[in-house]
């Protein structure tokens, strides 16, 4: 810097002018020049920043869809079994009380229902925050932007079915089967307690109009959420298969 003032000051007091305003020029090329190779390095500095952000909004993402794929997956298992237990009860509506087998009973006071746990950590905090910026793919934003509402539509279903195993099937199965029944099978400590408990009455529960309803309500209901369980698998896979490709995997 001492150079330029010196070799400035020199042209000014040998009054060659145009020397001296060629110089200004070149000088001040020469800060325009740092100054955009400065702005350069620092975009260069905030692109990697990003791409570093990106790279794990991504990875954390991946992980949880492939956690989900696989929690569908046996959701998707556990909601064909469900469907042929009940298709099954609701066919041996009508039979004598001497056909009513061990395991028919069982599959009738069938309650036992399990929530899908499906993780939605990842999604949500690239929904609800600026990171969502960091994603390039169009395609990939759009998938991302409405997965909640696919998760929501899924837990929604859900609740519908729990809805009906909790509030409408077990109050007829408890009104016409006594629970010590369920339970000596499983325990023959409870034998005894068991003669002296009111007899359970099969026959009526599948005759029993709200037992039927609701049996059938929830064999709609649970066709309707393998469905969404498949569409949901098939949905997630195209984003994980996208962000496979983002990750270069």
């Amino acid at each position: 810097m001492k150079i330029f003032r010196k070799l400035r000051r020199t042209l000014i007091a040998s009054g060659k002018t145009k020397s001296y305003l060629i110089y200004a020029f070149g000088e001040i090329v020469l800060i325009v020049i740092g100054i955009l190779i400065a702005w350069k390095i620092n975009s260069l500095n905030e692109i990697r920043k990003n791409k570093i952000v990106e790279q794990k909004i991504y990875q954390s993402l991946n992980e949880e869809l492939d956690s989900n794929l696989k929690i569908l997956d046996s959701s998707i298992y556990r909601y064909s079994e469900n469907v042929k237990t009940i298709s099954n009860t609701i066919r041996n509506v009508g039979l004598q009380p001497e056909e009513i087998t061990t395991q028919l009973k069982k599959d009738i006071v069938l309650l036992n229902y399990k929530l899908t746990q499906l993780h939605d950590g990842a999604i949500n905090s690239i929904n609800s925050t600026n990171n969502f910026e960091f994603i390039e793919s169009a395609v990939l934003k759009h998938l991302i932007a409405s997965y909640p509402n696919e998760l929501d539509n899924f837990n929604s279903q859900e609740a519908k079915i729990e809805n009906i195993i909790t509030n409408r099937l077990k109050p007829e199965i408890e009104l016409h089967v006594s629970l010590l029944d369920i339970v000596s099978n499983r325990d023959i400590g409870f034998k005894t307690a068991n003669s002296f408990s009111t007899q359970s009455n099969y026959i009526n529960l599948l005759n029993s109009r709200g037992y039927q309803n609701a049996l059938v309500d929830r064999l709609i209901q649970t066709e309707m959420q393998l469905a969404n369980s498949i569409s949901l698998r098939d949905k997630t896979k195209t984003i994980a298969s996208k962000l496979n490709v983002e990750l270069g995997i």
